[in-house]
Parts: C-alpha cells; structure tokens; sequence
C-alpha cells in the first residue's frame, strides 16, 4: 500500500480505509462545504413527518483541522439541527433532520473533509429525536483514554500567506501567523481532545479581535488552537554574542534592537550564522552561498563532509539548482514540505539561479532542499520591498553532532553557544522535538530517510490487530511505535542513542505517544542487541510487564510487510541489507536473505564472514574493511592498490597481526561494509566523515558510468551448514573482491568499478530469490534495510526481480534504516505473544 503525494489544496495523508459510496452534492452544496456558512438561529427543516436523528463518530485526523465549523456548516446547509463536540474518540456529530439529508451529511463528513483533515471511519448509530433547534459547536469534552489523532504540523497555506504579504491585513508580517489548514499540531500539543488549553499557546490569552475569529464558525480561524497576532501572540526575540573575553571566547548574548526578523536577515547577509527556532527545534541557519560562513558553520558542528540541508525562497530557485519532476514537485509544494534529495542539474545550475557554496554539499551529486513552511521562514528570506538577503539558506538541525535537537531557549543559549553568532527565538514553547524529515523519490514514490516532521504522529493502518505495545526500535535512526488494535503510531525522529540528552529525549518521547493516544503498552519489544540502549531502557522499564526481543533483520522484514498490508500467513524473502545487526550467533549481521513472516524466519542465504577489525574504527576508516575483505578472499595487499596506500604504515602492520591473529575481530555478513570497501578499492573513499558516506560516494560513482560496461562481476554461491543461526547457503563476495582488484590494477575508472558492482549485488538478489521461489514456492520479495536507500541498486534489483515475475515491496512509508525498526518490532512481538 502506498500513500500518494499530497499536493496544493488536498489532505496531505491518504488512509488506508476506503470512503463509502458518497452521494453526488449539487454545485452549491459543495461551495457551502468548502467556505463553511454562517451559524443560523434555526435552520430549515424537513416536513415533521419525516424526522429523524443520528449520532455519528468520525474517527482519523479530525482536531484541530476545522471539522467542527466544516460540520456546521454542512448541517445548516442541509437543513440538520443538532450539534457537534470534539471527544477523546473523535468528532461526535448528532444531527436530526430528513434521512435523506442525514445520508447525504454521513458522505459528505468523508468525501468534502477540511485540507488537513483524514477521515479514517465514519460511525453512525440511531439516536432519539429531541426536536432540537439549531445547530451547535459544543465545547470539547474529556473523558475516557484519547482515541482520535493529533495532526502533523502543516506548512503555511495560501491564505495564511496571502494576509502575511498584504500591508493591509491585521496580520501583515505576523511570524505566528496560521488558521485550521496550516500551522503547528503536533509540536505543540499536551494532551487531547485538542484545545488551546492542552497546547503550548494555552499561556497566551487573545486578543478581542482573535477571540471573535476564533468563536465565529463562518471563519477560517473558528476554533483553531494556535490563533494570534501581533497583539495577543508569541514574540521574537533576537539575542547576538557579546563581545570576546580574553581568552577569545564570546560574552554573554544580548538583545539586539530594533525588528528581530529584519536584524537576522542583517546578520545573515553579513555572513553570521544564526540559531532559528521553528516549529519542532532550532536550525543553524546562514547564507548558503557564503563560503567563508558555511565552512565555520561545518567547523563549529564538527560535521565532517556530511551535506547540509537548504532551505530555498521559491520552487523557480529549486528548479535552478537540481531536476525536479512531478513527484518531487508535489513533496516541495505541500503541507509536509520535507527536505527533498534532488539530483544537480548536469551541465551546472541555471543561469540566475541562487549560488551554492561548495561547502554546503561537498563532493555530493545531491542536494537536500526544501522551501519555507512557516511565516518566520518567508520573513526571513524577505517580503516585497525588504533588502536583498540570501536566496538560499543553510537549515541545518541546532545541535552539537551526536545530540538531540535543542527545542529549549534557554538551553539553546547554552548548548549552541559554541555554534552560532546569534539567536532568534520567541516564548511559544515546543512541547515535541520534531527535526525535519528527509525524503527521496524512487519510481515515482517517496522513500522516507527520516520521517518526521509532517509526518509524526501520523499512524500506519496495521494488516492485524495488536494488543497494545510499545516498541523502542534501536540505537541509531531512533524511532518509537506505539500500537493497539490496527494502528502503529510512530514517534518523530529522536536521533542515535550515544549521548545522555538523546536517551532523555528518548523518554519524553515515550511520554508523549502514550499520552496523545491514550495507549498504555502491555508488552515492551526491543532489539536483540544485548548492549543497545534502547534494550537496557526496555528492560529496565518493563514492570512487570513481558519484554520480547526481536531479531533486526527479522524486524527489517516484518516492517515491510505491515505497510503492505500483509497479514503474515503467508511468508516471504527478505532481503535485508544494512550495515550491522545483532545476530543469532552473536556476529554482525547485515547481508542476509531470510524466509520471514511475522512468527519467525529462516535464515536462506548470507553474505560471507569477513573480520571487521577495530569495531567502530573499521566504520570510520573504510580502508580497513578493504583490507579486512582482501584477507578474507586471500587476496595480497598490494602497494599499489588505493586502501593500502592509504593505511599508514604503522597502523598496515598492526592491522595485518591483528588479522592473522583474530584480534577484536567480529565477523560481519554486513553488505554495508562490502560497500565501504569496494567504495576503498576503488579509490573513492578512505575516510568516512559520516555514516554511510563511502556507499553514498560509491552510489554517485556509479550513476555517472556510461551505458557499456563491460563484464560485471559475479558472487560466488556455496552451501552453509544451517546450524546456531547459520544459512543454508553463502553469497562468497570473493570472487567480486578479485574481479574489483582486477579492474582496479588495469586501470579501469572508478565510476565503472562501481556501476559493476551494483550490477553484482543486484544479479545476486535476483539470483538467490530465483533459488528461494524454486525450493519454497515463494514469490513476493521485501527490499529492506538501510543498504536500500540506495535508490541505484533498490530500482534495478526492484526492476529484475518484477521481470522474473515477483511481488516486490519496497519501502513507502516508514524509511527502509532503522527509523522503520520499531514498526516491525511491534509486528513481530504482537504475534509471538498473540495479538
């Protein structure tokens, strides 16, 4: 199952059930859906004889969307008395009127629900007629656990944007500025139902002026929870770093006068970087086509080469810099607006397009854009008749490298001290930390990296009901799933578990899903990892309660197959490909091709043994795991070849005793480090800055080699001996290290060598999976685990297997890393412990 691609003017999150049969509405019934009317003493009703009432519960994204003006609006127009209520199960209508009208009320609550709204069931049931007049907007009544769903936060809607740049609207450069279709939900909610009380904005009383919009259901504002402006709402505020002590350190920040937007565009063009506060944390922001001010910036965060993301004024500037297709179109313009991976023009940027410092993105084929979702954002690049500032901002996550977002103000002044010149920020507070989410387009779908923001606390629709568990998933890309019955809410994106803030985070985070979903988990899953921290925090957490630990591959798999909808009585082969899990032998795990279904799996084929010296080190340094692999295949080290002339001489030495003596040496079957080491052989990559930044490089590598390639190379196939979680058979990457050698000491180039080994890898899935459907009948593949963000092998491994006749699932809507684990922890822990 796939979700499409939200666009201007459409819900942004498709759900998986179905809309009834809706009955056809006239043109004016449709008008009066989409403005909402005015609130009428007493509507008209149908003759008395032909009366009746109904109780309807809608169930989905429905709070803090305009669905209760929407219903309102709908009732008086067809002439329903009653009223609606939000409820911790949803919005609750009672309506009585002409059966005919209350049919046509019940199709139109689905078929012509607000932009933001997603109706995932409508519920009706017969109800007493009371003879009501009217109808009416009930408070919001508590009680009983929450069952309805907290929004994501959406970007600025046109309207929004029009009164933004309008000198003649109230709200004329507002930087809150928001209504029912755009603005923040998750971030700033506490508890449900939805009210301004349970949210961050309960601490600003309104104004006369908003307190009218927000009570008038003929309004866009009615009822909406974050409603301010420049009288009653948050306020920025713009901090610089005081003048340098002695020892060249910065003074303490002070304000800084005058308009605080005006004063950051100030700054920015003059080259500062400055901390911005937005809806789910901070951004270090700076001008992207400032050499000197992004160079700093990567300095300060000690990022290495890893690319920054970018925030662009307008899509004509993203069209400049990269190619972009519909589907990308639809992500950059809609309420998600997530950071978009885009491939660089060939031939340069446009002319007139935004200048990109080489800093920003070094040695990288993509670039990672987004466009403007809040006020603040279009204020900051500037609004008709403001000075000329930067075109293209760097927006990349406020904090040290290896620690959670900074949401706090207080605590950004403490914590990025060392990073920015500056601070704009304002006293609405951040109840979630929510980082931005990254997506890619693969054959025309998106393929989540990081899902998070827009998308948190969105809910996957389950395949099978589970009993109510919490799963922690593991201790990188960390991402919670909380479920009951057919429903897994997963949280944003927390960030790898090594710092002691990120396990905190990691904690409220917990919180918080339980809290906005009224679940309370009766069952812990976790990773079999014995020293994960996320399966110490699990363990220490269970009271009493069962803690099931799941395999990582395993979990991987089932992942797949719950956003496919598949109900697990039939397995399938997963190919999980990544760069390191714990296995049921206590080696590293990463290369495996596994006959799964949610009770358990079968472990068919693996990648071979390699040691992989110095743990970590050999990650850092993909040079090692070149040599590692060369040792293995009984390959000489010679001079010649790029990882050798890498490694000093020294470290050369010791890596070759510690090799021939097995030495803190795990053996790993992962296909990550196969990448990073043909990514060394070929002279790309020897040290990685960043994870996964040699198979990224090799990636690129590959997709600038011409159409002939030659002779690919080939993985040898041998039988294993299936015992203490060994395969039946073993993919012997050998002969691929040989061929690569080869290649390599004739002179062949780089991006060839790579192309060839793509090729290798993706022949052997379609080679192994042909094999599984002969012995088992099995004929539906699942592409998992971080190896498949690659969308290079992903769509022509994809591409093979569907022209040998099988089902493929791919990845839609949970990233195929470690930001999907916990989906498939709940999956796997549900079954073996019945649903």
């Amino acid at each position: 199952m796939t979700v499409g691609q939200p666009g201007a003017g459409t819900a942004p999150h498709a759900l998986a059930t179905p809309p009834e049969p809706s009955v056809p509405a006239t043109s004016s019934e449709r008008q009066g859906a989409r403005t909402g009317a005015v609130c009428t003493a007493r509507p008209a009703r149908a003759p008395a004889t032909a009366v009746a009432r109904r109780r309807f519960t809608v169930r989905g994204i429905v709070q803090g969307v305009g669905f209760r003006p929407f219903v309102h609006g709908l009732a008086v127009e067809l002439g329903l008395s009653g009223h609606v209520s939000n409820t911790g199960e949803g919005v609750v209508v009672e309506a009585e009127g002409a059966p005919d009208a209350l049919h046509r009320l019940a199709a139109r609550l689905r078929a012509e629900a607000p932009p933001l709204a997603a109706v995932e069931g409508v519920d009706g049931e017969d109800a007493v007629v009371t003879g009501e007049a009217g109808f009416a907007i009930l408070p919001s009544r508590a009680g009983g656990p929450p069952r309805t769903l907290v929004a994501p936060d959406a970007a600025t809607c046109e309207a929004c944007l029009a009164e933004l740049t309008d000198p003649a609207d109230r709200r004329y450069r507002h930087p809150f500025l928001t209504c029912t279709h755009c603005g923040p939900r998750f971030t700033i909610v506490r508890a449900l139902p939805y009210d301004r009380a349970q949210t961050t904005m309960a601490g600003f009383p309104m104004c006369p002026r908003c307190a009218a919009e927000y009570a008038d259901p003929a309004d866009r504002r009615f009822h909406a929870q974050p409603i301010a402006c420049h009288d009653c709402g948050p306020r920025l505020r713009l901090l610089a770093a005081g003048p340098g002590g002695a020892d060249g350190a910065a003074g303490p920040p002070r304000p800084v006068p005058g308009d605080p937007v005006a004063g950051t565009r100030r700054l920015l063009a003059d080259g500062a970087i400055v901390a911005v506060k937005g809806l789910g944390g901070y951004h270090l922001v700076c001008d992207a086509a400032d050499d000197r001010a992004v160079t700093e910036l990567r300095r300060r965060k000690g990022r290495g080469d890893k690319p920054f993301a970018l925030m662009a004024r307008q899509l004509a500037d993203v069209e400049g810099l990269v190619e972009v297709g519909g589907a990308e179109r639809g992500l950059l313009t809609g309420a998600e607006r997530p950071i978009v991976l885009l491939r660089r023009r060939p031939g340069g940027a446009a002319p007139g397009a935004p200048a990109v410092s080489e800093a920003v993105a070094p040695g990288c084929p993509d670039l990672g854009l987004m466009l403007p979702y809040t006020p603040l954002h279009h204020l900051l690049f500037g609004l008709p008749g403001d000075p000329d500032g930067p075109r293209l901002l760097v927006m990349t996550s406020g904090n040290v490298s290896g620690e959670p977002l900074v949401t706090d103000d207080e605590e950004a002044l403490v914590r990025l001290a060392r990073l920015a010149d500056a601070w704009l920020g304002h006293d609405r507070a951040i109840q979630v930390p929510c980082d931005d989410s990254v997506v890619r387009v693969s054959e025309g779908e998106p393929l989540y990296v990081r899902r998070s923001r827009g998308r948190a606390p969105y809910p996957v629709p389950l395949p099978v009901p589970v009993r109510p568990a919490l799963a922690t998933g593991g201790d990188l890309k960390t991402v919670l799933c909380l479920g009951e019955g057919r429903r897994a809410w997963l949280s944003a994106h927390i960030g790898d578990m090594d710092d002691l803030a990120t396990q905190l985070a990691f904690e409220r985070a917990a919180g918080h899903l339980e809290t906005i979903t009224g679940v309370r988990p009766r069952l812990l899953a976790t990773d079999r990892h014995p020293g994960y921290r996320t399966g110490q925090w699990a363990r220490r957490s269970t009271d009493g309660r069962p803690l099931v630990r799941v395999q990582h591959h395993h979990a991987h798999i089932a992942a797949a197959m719950a956003e496919h909808g598949l109900d697990g009585r039939q397995p399938v082969i997963g190919v999980a490909f990544d760069g390191t899990g714990y296995g049921d032998d206590g080696a590293i795990w990463g290369g495996e091709i596994l006959l799964a279904d949610y009770a358990g799996y079968r472990r068919f084929v693996q990648l071979g043994y390699v040691p992989q010296p110095g743990g970590d080190t050999a990650v850092r340094r993909p040079y090692r795991m070149a040599l590692a692999h060369l040792h293995a295949a009984g390959l000489p080290w010679a001079a010649d070849l790029p990882p050798v002339a890498a490694c000093p001489p020294d470290e050369l030495r010791l890596l070759e005793r510690q090799l021939d003596r097995n030495l803190n040496c795990a053996p790993t079957s992962s296909m990550g480090r196969l990448f990073d080491a043909v990514s060394s052989l070929a002279g790309i990559c020897q040290h990685a800055g960043y994870e996964a930044q040699a198979a990224v490089a090799l990636e690129a590598a590959a997709r600038t080699a011409g159409e002939d390639r030659g002779t690919g190379y080939t993985f040898a196939l041998r039988s294993g001996v299936p015992a203490g979680g060994a395969a039946a058979l073993v993919a012997d990457p050998a002969p691929v290290l040989a061929a690569v050698v080869e290649d390599v000491r004739a002179g062949t180039g780089p991006a060839l060598v790579a192309a060839r080994f793509h090729a290798s890898v993706a022949q052997l899935v379609r080679r192994v999976c042909g094999l599984a459907r002969e012995r088992t009948g099995l004929a539906t593949v699942a592409l998992t685990g971080g190896v498949f963000c690659n969308t290079l092998l992903a769509e022509s491994t994809a591409r093979m297997l569907r022209q040998d006749g099988f089902t493929v699932l791919r990845h839609r809507l949970v990233p195929p890393n470690d930001g999907g684990l916990a989906l498939g922890q709940l999956l796997v822990a549900a079954r073996r412990r019945g649903a």
